[in-house]
């Protein structure tokens, strides 16, 4: 029911669940906990979370130290291109990035392991995202890693535009400070 696609990062995995669809329109299993755990996918998630971005919003690179979340990611309109970030020190891929373009045309999902920097760039208007964690948010514990870090070298398919960040994202922290802390 689901096609697992391994990535370069530990812990990072696209999904491509089992599509059915007609002329009336189309009907997917975005979580199946029998299923996923088949799979060897064996998550347990206590918090659903849905934001909607103009195109042009960057939102991330987020992560939660201590109370790491683990999150699987989706989109149901729109199109997003979505990133993780090693960040766990002593990682044999600490700073390597990752990335993938999530749509409700593909209907394509992102895990992304509890420990990693996660953010999002939202290629239209009206982008609906959702994700389901492994922890619940906690303020106190969310930090960021900056989404234009030259270390890290993401290659945001901005096409000239600058991206609209929230105040935090402005300020986050480089990964030698990641590193450092």
């Amino acid at each position: 029911m689901v096609n697992v696609i391994k990535t370069p990062i530990a812990d990072v995995l696209i999904l491509e669940p089992k599509v059915f669809g007609d002329d009336r329109g189309f009907f997917l299993e975005s979580w199946n906990d029998t299923t996923f755990k088949d799979l060897g996918l064996d998550w347990t998630f206590v918090q659903d979370n849905h934001s909607r971005s103009a195109k042009g919003v960057l939102r991330g690179l987020h992560y939660q130290q201590p109370n790491p979340q683990g999150k699987l990611v989706r989109v149901v309109s729109g199109a997003v291109f979505d990133v993780a970030v090693d960040i766990r020190k002593g990682s044999p891929t600490f700073g390597q990035w990752t990335g993938v373009h999530l749509s409700a045309a593909n209907k394509r999902m992102f895990w992304v392991g509890p420990g990693l920097a996660h953010g999002f760039l939202s290629l239209e208007d009206d982008t609906d995202f959702l994700y389901k964690c492994t922890s619940t948010y906690s303020p106190k514990d969310e930090r960021a890693l900056l989404w234009n870090d030259p270390q890290v070298g993401i290659d945001w398919p901005l096409d000239g535009i600058e991206p609209t960040l929230s105040a935090k994202d402005q300020v986050a922290q480089t990964l030698d400070q990641i590193a450092a802390s």
